[in-house]
């Protein structure tokens, strides 16, 4: 084969790529924009409280698998220890209110930086560590700080109430003060949020931060010997990660109006970010929404059904399901309905 072929065949090769490449781009953001506009409508067709509830605590979860997402999922670092930052932002957002009157929307701000500054300090003598050894590290350090708030009634002089946790007044009903009479407004908040962390996202995986980040989730030394600072890039999505998981926590505080370490900081909310993202795909911009809209309504049915009967079932059917997706889906879910995306696509083009 002479060199005039292989460079033709080279051409056509990127040629195809390209196209690929540019088809992909469009159906990412057609399904984008279908399900933004159905997910804008479902208010005007939802008005039953349960049910908005019910898709206010999906969005909910898969903002907060993203958020887990845009670390763990790029990096390949298994954290369980996420709920740590939630129950940060969210802390710092209820005692603003209550005892400065700061607006919860500041006070969402404040959790995130703090929450940012807790995991470059958790991260810093912790990043080298990997495989198993990082997942069990972040476990310990989350229960030591929800062991700590759960046996503390004041910090620096402002009460806390340990384990009684802490109750959000209802003092008006306003945007300002996050406050309303009806759940949507809620839906609308966590609706953007949710739309905010996937596009945070994208535009991550085209970074020179998102590009980093899959090199060391290939191969570590690798990427090392190439002058990628694995420490640093690991740390800068732990931060960023660690910031939007707190804005979750707060926005949680601020609907249920109520926060206590044990369901805001305990190791089952990391579980549920962690396996919703696996398993509806770690390290995409839409698996860990595919995740949550699987995971969550199941995790609901089952403590309705057994948890006064049988409870923690719900955990023991997460690790089924999930023993289930490494076996059967070790991409995700997200990878056969692209798939099927794919073929629906290419059949109407032909």
């Amino acid at each position: 084969m002479n060199s005039s072929t292989l460079d033709a065949t080279g051409r056509g090769r990127a040629a195809a790529s390209a196209r690929a490449g540019s088809t992909g781009r469009a159906g990412m953001l057609g399904a984008s924009a279908v399900l933004l506009l159905a997910g804008l409508l479902l208010p005007l067709v939802v008005h039953d409280e349960f049910y908005l509830h019910s898709l206010i605590m999906v969005l909910y979860f898969a903002y907060l698998a993203s958020a887990w997402n845009l670390m763990c999922g790029y990096v390949g670092q298994i954290s369980f220890g996420h709920s740590v930052f939630s129950g940060v932002g969210g802390y710092c957002s209820v005692l603003l209110l209550t005892g400065m009157g700061m607006s919860p929307w500041l006070g969402m701000l404040v959790g995130g930086v703090a929450a940012a500054i807790l995991a470059v300090a958790i991260g810093f003598p912790t990043m080298r560590l990997r495989g198993p050894y990082f997942a069990l590290t972040t476990i310990a350090v989350a229960e030591i700080v929800r062991i700590w708030v759960e046996n503390t009634d004041t910090v620096f002089g402002i009460s806390i109430k340990g384990a009684e946790g802490l109750s959000v007044p209802l003092v008006g009903t306003s945007w300002a003060l996050f406050q309303f009479d009806s759940k949507v407004p809620y839906y609308y908040i966590i609706l953007g949020m949710l739309a905010l962390v996937m596009l945070i996202t994208a535009l991550m995986e085209r970074s020179r931060l998102g590009v980093c980040l899959k090199a060391i989730r290939g191969d570590r030394d690798a990427a090392e010997s190439l002058g990628i600072n694995p420490t640093r890039y690991t740390l800068m999505a732990y931060a960023i990660s660690a910031f939007m998981t707190a804005l979750g926590g707060s926005f949680y505080a601020q609907f249920i109006r109520f926060i206590n370490p044990e369901r805001n900081m305990g190791v089952e909310l990391s579980i549920d970010m962690a396996l919703m993202a696996i398993i509806g795909g770690q390290g995409t911009v839409f698996g860990p929404l595919v995740g949550a809209a699987f995971l969550a309504p199941v995790a609901e049915l089952a403590r309705t059904w057994f948890g006064g009967q049988l409870p923690g079932l719900h955990l023991v059917l997460y690790g089924m399901v999930l023993i289930l997706a490494v076996l059967y889906l070790p991409k995700g879910l997200l990878d056969p309905i692209q798939r099927l995306g794919r073929g629906i696509l290419a059949r109407s083009k032909a």
